[in-house]
């Protein structure tokens, strides 16, 4: 559905559903399929967003060559069978011209936000935005953004969101790459190099080896930190921009 007085009138009929929810930008692969079928498992109903949030990309060109591909969306998600999928316009979603808006100043200024003004209070504009739209039960979101999950639990507990925000493990391909939409940007050659991201967050020592890694391999850093016993990292491939996280204590060998 792209009007919003449609979703309204859908969304009326489903008071007695106990609904589940994933937000998507779009460009479907493996890592969204496994959040909505943890969706389908564990709730009545799943309903799927689908919306390229311009208020969360801090460069244009980004934006303009995010990938989208709505109809491969939608025959996906007609296949795993979820009951609505919400698509609405930017002028829907932001009506009041993007004046009224949600900022967190702790978290979000950190790791990704230090690189990215104004990048999180886009993402919890419009995840607050369309929480309200969809009114779901639990939401699911994936642990490889990890900050961006994090914030929105945080934002879900401050203002008393009815709503469980539920943290998802990270899909990742044969050769441990995280999932993601923007790994279609890659060339070959790139692929290739990106597998050795998560190599190096899980092998090196500390933060500071594993960022010397990754530079020396080829990457642009913009961080490697160490935060609530995962190791975070946002990198960079010509001019694709990749994020990956994994948790603290596996064995390490430099």
């Amino acid at each position: 559905m792209r009007d919003l007085d449609d979703w309204r009138r859908w969304r009326a009929d489903q008071d007695s559903r106990r609904l589940g929810f994933v937000p998507t930008m779009g460009a479907l692969h493996a890592g969204h399929a496994a959040l909505v079928r943890r969706s389908l498992a564990e709730c009545e109903a799943t309903v799927v967003s689908i919306f390229v949030n311009p208020t969360q990309f801090d460069d244009p060109v980004d934006l303009a060559a995010y990938p989208q591909v709505l109809e491969a969306d939608l025959d996906l998600l007609r296949g795993l069978g979820v009951a609505a999928v919400l698509a609405p316009s930017a002028e829907a979603i932001y009506p009041d011209g993007y004046h009224y808006r949600l900022s967190e100043d702790s978290l979000s200024r950190r790791f990704c936000g230090a690189h990215r003004p104004g990048h999180f209070d886009g993402v919890l504009t419009v995840v607050m935005r369309l929480l309200n739209l969809v009114r779901p039960w639990r939401a699911y979101f994936g642990e490889k953004d990890y900050q961006q999950m994090r914030l929105v639990q945080g934002m879900a507990e401050a203002f008393f969101m009815d709503v469980e925000v539920i943290a998802c493990a990270t899909e990742r391909d044969a050769d441990g790459l995280a999932l993601s939409s923007r790994n279609r940007r890659l060339s070959e050659t790139q692929r290739q190099l990106a597998a050795t991201l998560p190599l190096a967050l899980r092998e090196s020592r500390t933060a500071e080896a594993a960022r010397q890694r990754l530079e020396s391999a080829g990457f642009e850093v913009d961080y490697v930190a160490d935060f609530e016993q995962r190791r975070l990292a946002a990198v960079r491939l010509g001019a694709i921009r990749l994020i990956d996280n994994v948790p603290l204590g596996l064995h390490r060998h430099d």
